[in-house]
């Protein structure tokens, strides 16, 4: 069964085209990642997902029907669909009376709120704030209550808005511990925006990648913009005061690139030593994060601007490393693409 089907979306601001989507479905009672960096269009689209926003084009299906954005129609279909958004609202009472409230909107009789709500708050991790008033609640409190509060209301869909962001680490770990069990027991369907690759990858295999508001098969990372320069006939962008990333030539005095994680490539400084030509592309850095992603490891490197690498297990493996180690990286310009914005081509 599709929980959505969406075909030529599109949202426009002040003329400005922000989200493009030619084709997209969402198979229900399935648990999906929205990756993409700030700006990619995420929270745009979540909110047509949610009928919060309109799209200024397009044809957009839920549960096999067609939406029609009038207000007796949307009335309905926001009983099925709930958005969390990444800085929640809570009221100013008991944290029972916070989730209580979606319940009576819905009719449910008070006789059933008392249990519904107490395996709501049991599934986040927060029974012990039933009665708790959650104007005292932290960041990561509240955003588990408010999540609690749309699992009470059971929606066919749940949408989640960068649900661990600026999160301390136990409350990030609560709230990956809720997805994980959604997914395990296919309950809703469930769709998580976040710009973490690696808590994309461990949380779920289904991914819905966009940028610069259009979907993609992969997601560019270490993306920096910076000024071109020129040194010898050949193209740097320079990203960082020191750091100059070599790039393929270009009439731009500006531009905005994106290094591809699996390009880069651990050197051995040894070897690189009578090979002066190469230290233009040749980068010293810390290794500051290392990552499981399925079957490959993600190394995050501190050469003063933090660069994600991907490696396979295999390569990986054959040349360990550890947090704090110092690397040498290449950084060729066929590594390098020059990203271009939607509304400027």
């Amino acid at each position: 069964m599709t929980a959505y089907a969406l075909t030529n979306i599109y949202k426009e601001f002040q003329g400005r085209r922000v989200l493009d989507i030619s084709l997209l479905t969402v198979a229900a009672g399935k648990v999906y990642s929205l990756i993409g960096p700030n700006g990619a269009g995420k929270t745009t689209l979540l909110n047509i997902l949610a009928f919060l926003s309109e799209p200024s084009g397009g044809s957009l299906f839920f549960a096999g029907r067609p939406v029609r954005f009038s207000q007796a129609h949307l009335q309905s279909l926001r009983k099925s669909v709930i958005l969390v958004n990444q800085h929640p609202i809570l009221f100013s009472s008991s944290v029972f009376n916070n989730i209580a409230f979606g319940l009576k909107t819905r009719k449910i009789p008070a006789k059933k709120r008392a249990s519904i709500i107490e395996q709501a708050l049991d599934q986040v991790g927060m029974s012990r704030f039933i009665h708790t008033d959650a104007r005292y609640l932290s960041g990561g409190e509240t955003r588990r209550i408010a999540i609690a509060r749309a699992l009470a209301c059971d929606p066919e869909v749940l949408l989640l808005d960068e649900p661990t962001a600026d999160l301390d680490l136990e409350s990030r770990n609560a709230v990956e511990a809720i997805i994980a069990d959604i997914a395990a027991h296919g309950r809703m369907t469930l769709i998580f925006c976040t710009h973490d690759h690696d808590q994309a990858a461990r949380l779920t295999s289904d991914v819905i990648c966009l940028q610069d508001g259009r979907l993609t098969d992969y997601i560019d990372e270490n993306i920096f913009r910076g000024d071109v320069i020129n040194k010898d006939h050949r193209y740097f962008c320079r990203v960082a005061k020191n750091i100059h990333i070599p790039v393929p030539g270009t009439d731009r005095e500006n531009i905005r690139i994106s290094i591809h994680p699996k390009s880069i490539k651990i050197v051995d400084t040894a070897t690189l030593a009578s090979r002066i030509e190469s230290a233009s592309d040749v980068f010293r850095g810390k290794v500051i994060c290392i990552a499981d992603a399925s079957a490959d490891i993600r190394v995050r490197v501190d050469i003063g601007i933090a660069l994600q690498l991907v490696m396979d297990k295999s390569e990986y493996m054959a040349r360990p490393m550890r947090i704090g180690d110092p690397v040498d990286m290449r950084i060729d310009a066929d590594a390098v693409t020059c990203l271009e914005d939607l509304n400027h081509p």
